[in-house]
């Protein structure tokens, strides 16, 4: 059985040679097949190409976050010995908090601010050798110093538990306030647990209680907490 199966093999081949050199040449079949071969090596070529570039723009990405939070710690006043470190969200947690992909070994410490493209996220609150725990601005327990970006008006800023949102308490209970206004970190001490000048959200709804000692009105957050990817970390910098 095997014997005429190589046989019957052996034949085919033969026919082909001679269909190919007396008959019908089969280039037009190769050539096709070329073809075929051809656009298949490109689009490995192309996907191999793809897959490189896809790692240079996230290490791009990453030089980035890294050069934001240090022109931003630059621009404090006075300055803090600060650079920054980027890394990536790889965890989220109950109470609203997440995972970064950088620890003590980048120089993430507690109590340093934690931002990306858009705007505050919030801050550390554990770092080990290679993760970091951040807790988000919209966690039931942060509160943050803030400023509106217009007027000046000094605030507080806190999480409202179970709605992803903030709430804003102005100092003035007679401070002028609206919707669309901006708000921005008003600054910490040396820059921890918050360096100035941040971009916290916009105003979405004012609230208005009668014989409030302050004024307050709901924010929505400046970056998309519930999809985060890549933050920039403000640490110490000693060696500057």
């Amino acid at each position: 059985m095997k014997r005429a199966f190589v046989l019957l093999v052996l034949a085919a081949a033969v026919l082909t040679v001679v269909i190919d050199r007396t008959l019908t040449p089969l280039a037009p079949l190769r050539a096709a097949g070329s073809a075929v071969y051809g656009t298949l090596e490109n689009a490995i070529g192309a996907l191999t190409r793809s897959v490189g570039g896809e790692q240079r723009v996230r290490l791009l990405e990453r030089e980035n976050a890294q050069l934001r939070a240090d022109l931003l710690a630059a621009r404090q006043r006075p300055a803090p010995a600060a650079r920054g470190v980027a890394a990536h969200v790889v965890g989220f947690g109950q109470g609203r908090r997440v995972t970064i992909d950088a620890g003590t070994g980048a120089g993430v410490v507690r109590d340093v601010t934690v931002l990306n493209a858009d705007g505050l996220v919030g801050k550390v609150t554990w770092a080990g050798p290679a993760t970091a725990t951040v807790s988000l601005i919209t966690d039931a327990g942060s509160s943050v110093g803030a400023r509106m970006a217009g007027s000046g008006e000094l605030g507080l800023v806190t999480g409202v538990p179970g709605e992803g949102s903030l709430r804003l308490s102005l100092f003035d209970p007679n401070a002028p306030v609206k919707v669309g206004d901006r708000v921005v970190t008003l600054g910490s001490a040396g820059g921890r647990p918050y360096v100035a000048g941040v971009a916290i959200g916009t105003v979405s709804a004012i609230e208005r209680v009668p014989g409030a000692a302050t004024r307050t009105a709901l924010v929505r957050p400046a970056a998309r907490l519930s999809a985060l990817d890549l933050v920039s970390v403000v640490v110490p910098d000693p060696g500057r």
